[in-house]
């Protein structure tokens, strides 16, 4: 139901709240949009921007000019054209004067005009001097031409054009970026030579396609020297759609053992990137870097320096991850979205970009060939009536000395506009001399050679396309620069995972009896030494490296990893492991290892079973653990130990039968049993009269200790050969006294060099 405005007693209108708020949204949107957040395809500015750009043209402010301070300008520019914040204003005026912000700027700055740091950084507009640059030509060149439209400004005092007419299409050379309501747009800086000549190629070749410009257009073009790593495909996907994203990188090199950045992505600043680099270091997270300096001043704009720890740090691994971690690299978006003739926003993809701006930069040059030849023809209309007067100079003069009307007697004796009569009443007697004439003669035929060359261009599409083409070729020659942002095929950046973090030193790792975990610095640590909490004590500890795989294995045959390099240090009573992992309920931690994955362990029950596995395959980032050693019933885990190294298996039951046996005949398992070690009759086991209490790998060159309670016994090598045997087979008994075997344990002795 549309409801229709009333009109009440007093004159008002009364419109429902709803159809009012929702046109004032609306207007407010369209203003968003076309007055404020988004470019013209025409000149490629917004409209303070533009309005900028004219108010200092009006002021005399060209790049010839001395520098006006910028509060002038800001003066003009608010009082004239734009009656908005002076704040936001000069900010505008300032990122027009920024080369680190703009690829061609179209101000030339005076002072402090802020820095790639922090461009915000501009001094107050009272201290700072402005003029336009030599970019600006661009743009200011053919105003007075005929070629836009004016329109009264705010108050009506004065007309301010509704365009610029862009000789080149400055809405890719600079870019832009801005938010509306429901829409924004981010056009990315472009090489003006590289714009122009995809501009000509698309007037010769009206049929190519965005990939064929793409051969011209090789993407964008940063102020910056960074590195565009963004694949070709991609690209081209992008700006053939209008939308997408590019990733530019910073540029390095390596003096004397050092990395120095020279380069960074386009609006990253330099003390960001010190900033964040210094957080990685305090946090630990970069332990290859010892220092990091920013050392830009005016000689190197961008000098950022980078200190490994030593020449054996790997740079293109430590600047992967600093690629990834930091703003040494950044994505931009790419969103095409501009305001086009017809005063509406849309997408444009790159061709339908460069054909709009040419639509544009053709109707501009006929306006400006049609005001020329408006001009040729009043002028021809002067000089016709001048000739005519010099015809008959005798009879002008007399009529100027005699007739009290001589304008109208000379309009109604020789036929002339008014136009032309008021010319010659101009005329100065020493313009009526003979060279005079002469000088008209060759200016009429001057103008109608003009005039005609004008008039064929008009008619021609061709030659006004070959205008075109010229006289954008020539301010490219002029204006034109070579690229800054090379490409560069580069693979993805990538983080340091936490282990490669890890520094590779030697440490002790803690197990207490009730699950709680440490690590010391060192293998000299004395376990038993340490302090524990009341009703705790020690329950294993291992030594490896911070680099090293380290397992916890619980009472039900789990195995469970965690990163080393994590671990609370010594001086205090560590931390319970419960909080990293989950164990099933009612399991116990009963032993750890710290080695390389492709270490081998003696997996074992005390029913008898075991095998041997691999860390590698014993490592798990599950929190609940992988099911490596099935046990079982009535039966317990035993704690894994490593065999490198070893030769023999070793294994003693709590009733004093041992038994040795080459440890090629365990199999190697990912999980599972095991094969039997030592025979132990069922009926002992399930009654727990008889278990295994000892299963340890041995050397020829180490002696076995059994031990049975405050009793041991050292054994040799050559003194095991009565217990050798084959494996799950009942073993020999030990001598009386030794029979209750409470552990075995291995004294490891290296061979004694031999003597020359």
């Amino acid at each position: 139901m549309t409801a229709t405005p009333m009109d009440t007693a007093n004159g008002t209108e009364s419109v429902p709240l709803w159809e009012y708020t929702e046109k004032a949204y609306l207007d407010y949107s369209m203003y968003v949009i076309n007055d404020r957040a988004l470019p013209h395809v025409g000149d490629g500015l917004k409209p303070v921007q533009r309005r900028i750009v004219y108010a200092m043209s009006q002021l005399g402010l060209s790049p010839q000019a001395k520098f006006a301070k910028s509060a002038r300008t800001v003066g003009e520019v608010l009082g004239r054209f734009h009656p908005h914040g002076e704040n936001a204003c000069y900010e505008a005026m300032a990122l027009m004067a920024q080369p680190f912000s703009l690829r061609y700027p179209l101000i030339e700055g005076q002072g402090n005009w802020g820095a790639p740091d922090d461009p915000k950084s501009f001094a107050a507009q009272r201290y700072t001097e402005a003029r336009l640059s030599k970019y600006a030509e661009l743009l200011l060149s053919e105003v007075r031409q005929g070629t836009v439209d004016f329109t009264p400004n705010f108050d009506g005092t004065v007309d301010e054009p509704r365009l610029l007419p862009a000789r080149v299409p400055v809405v890719l050379l600079n870019g832009s970026t801005g938010i509306a309501v429901g829409m924004a747009t981010d056009v990315l800086p472009h090489n003006l030579r590289e714009v122009v000549a995809a501009c000509i190629r698309l007037l010769d070749e009206p049929d190519a396609t965005d990939r064929d410009l793409m051969e011209q257009i090789r993407g964008p073009d940063f102020p910056s020297n960074a590195l565009i790593i963004t694949p070709p495909e991609d690209l081209l996907a992008a700006y053939s759609a209008g939308r997408g994203s590019v990733r530019a990188r910073a540029r390095y090199t390596r003096e004397n053992g050092e990395i120095v950045v020279d380069a960074l992505p386009y609006q990253t600043s330099s003390s960001k990137i010190v900033e964040q680099i210094a957080q990685q270091m305090q946090a630990r997270k970069l332990p290859m870097v010892v220092d990091v300096r920013d050392e830009s001043d005016h000689e190197s704009p961008t000098r950022v320096v980078i200190v490994p720890r030593s020449n054996r740090v790997d740079v293109e691994r430590l600047m992967s991850h600093l690629f990834a971690s930091t703003d040494l690299e950044r994505s931009y978006r790419i969103n095409f979205n501009v305001i086009g003739l017809d005063q509406k926003p849309r997408v444009f993809g790159l061709k339908a970009l460069l054909a709009e701006w040419l639509r544009f930069r053709r109707n501009t040059v006929r306006r400006r060939l049609m005001f020329r030849r408006d001009q040729i023809d009043a002028r021809l209309h002067i000089v016709d009536g001048l000739l005519t007067a010099f015809f008959n100079l005798d009879e002008v003069i007399r009529i100027i000395r005699e007739e009290d009307d001589p304008a109208a007697h000379l309009m109604a004796r020789f036929d002339l506009t008014a136009e032309q009569t008021t010319a010659i009443l101009d005329l100065r007697l020493r313009q009526l001399a003979r060279l005079e004439e002469d000088a008209l003669r060759d200016e009429r035929s001057s103008l109608e050679d003009e005039r005609q060359e004008i008039t064929s261009i008009l008619d021609s599409g061709s030659r006004l396309k070959t205008l075109i083409k010229r006289e954008l070729e020539a301010d490219a020659e002029k204006f034109g620069d070579a690229r800054r942002s090379d490409f560069l095929e580069a693979e993805e950046a990538r983080q340091f995972a936490a282990e490669e973090l890890a520094t590779n030193e030697p440490i002790t790792v803690i197990l207490s009896a009730k699950g709680w975990v440490r690590s010391a610095k060192g293998h000299e640590i004395d376990a038993d030494s340490l302090s524990y909490r009341s009703g705790d004590e020690l329950c294993a500890s291992a030594r490896g490296r911070t680099n090293d795989t380290l397992l916890f294995f619980d009472s039900t045959g789990r195995s469970y990893a965690v990163a080393a390099h994590t671990l609370p240090s010594s001086r205090g009573q560590g931390e319970p492991l419960t909080g990293r992992l989950n164990p099933p309920q009612g399991a116990r931690f009963i032993s750890t290892v710290i080695g390389s994955t492709g270490d081998k362990l003696l997996l074992a029950s005390d029913a008898g079973y075991g095998f041997v596995g691999t860390v590698g395959a014993m490592t798990t980032k599950n929190r609940a653990g992988k099911s490596v050693l099935n046990v079982p019933k009535d039966s317990q885990v035993m704690s894994p130990v490593p065999v490198a190294g070893k030769s023999h298996v070793a294994a003693a039951t709590s009733q004093g039968r041992l038994l040795v046996f080459p440890i090629a005949e365990l199999p190697e398992l990912n999980r599972g049993k095991g094969n039997k070690i030592i025979n132990i009759p069922p009926a002992s086991l399930k009654a727990r009269e008889e278990f295994l209490v000892g299963v340890v790998p041995i050397a020829n060159t180490d002696r076995l200790i059994v031990r049975a309670g405050g009793r041991k016994m050292r054994l040799r090598f050559k003194d095991l050969e009565g217990y050798m045997g084959e494996r799950a087979r009942r073993g020999r008994l030990l001598p009386r006294g030794l029979q209750r075997v409470s552990a075995l344990e291995v004294e490891e002795r290296r061979r004694r060099p031999a003597k020359s």
